[in-house]
């Protein structure tokens, strides 16, 4: 059995990843694969009591470096229960966010050194990398404008406009670094171009016998 994929989406808050994650989900499925949808933090009840921890807002200040080992344990956790099980027996896994949103709040957002995620991220992975990582991007203005219309905002979401500018630049930073593994869609279009790009992008992964049959 040949492995499965891994595709994962990302951005910076109210670029529409959960509305996109539906459409490529619908999209895969329509073509007779088998998709495990997840994200991250969480996955599993484990690593979801971490995302709670992670979220939440408290009066006690954070620091950076407890962020990240929660948020690799969350990974690590993630990956024995959900992740490399799905790849193995063929299916694909669709994840919202993974170590590439590590490097971008974390690392650009956060000031970490990259030398210690690095070191984290061959601990944890060992060496696992997503096929193809799609990356929305919108101004962070219209972003944050978009998740504001979403309810109570979580710890991340309350973040400065300055921290989610290094954010977005962590991340077209490594798009620029690896454009084989990367694809930048701008969010900013209206939803339907927005997909059509998506959908162009998803058919370099598909094998011949399923870009040509959609079920």
């Amino acid at each position: 059995m040949n492995p499965g994929k891994f595709i994962t989406l990302e951005g910076t808050e109210g670029v529409g990843k959960s509305t996109n994650l539906i459409h490529v989900r619908n999209w895969l499925e329509q073509r007779g694969i088998d998709v495990v949808v997840s994200r991250e933090p969480g996955g599993t009840p484990l690593a979801e009591e971490i995302r709670e921890v992670l979220l939440a807002q408290r009066n006690e200040a954070f620091d950076a470096v407890a962020e990240l080992l929660l948020i690799f344990s969350a990974r690590a956790q993630h990956l024995a229960g959900v992740i490399r099980p799905a790849l193995d027996r063929g299916a694909w896994v669709l994840c919202d966010r993974f170590t590439d949103a590590t490097y971008a709040y974390q690392g650009a957002g956060r000031g970490l050194d990259k030398a210690m995620i690095l070191q984290l991220e061959a601990m944890v992975q060992q060496g696992l990398q997503p096929d193809l990582t799609i990356v929305l991007d919108i101004d962070v203005e219209t972003g944050l404008q978009r998740a504001s219309h979403r309810g109570v905002l979580d710890r991340f979401e309350r973040e400065e406009v300055s921290f989610f500018e290094r954010v977005r630049a962590g991340y077209r930073e490594r798009a620029a670094a690896a454009p084989g593994r990367y694809a930048v869609v701008d969010a900013g279009n209206p939803l339907e171009d927005v997909q059509r790009q998506i959908d162009q992008v998803l058919e370099r992964l598909l094998p011949e016998q399923h870009s040509s049959e959609v079920l």
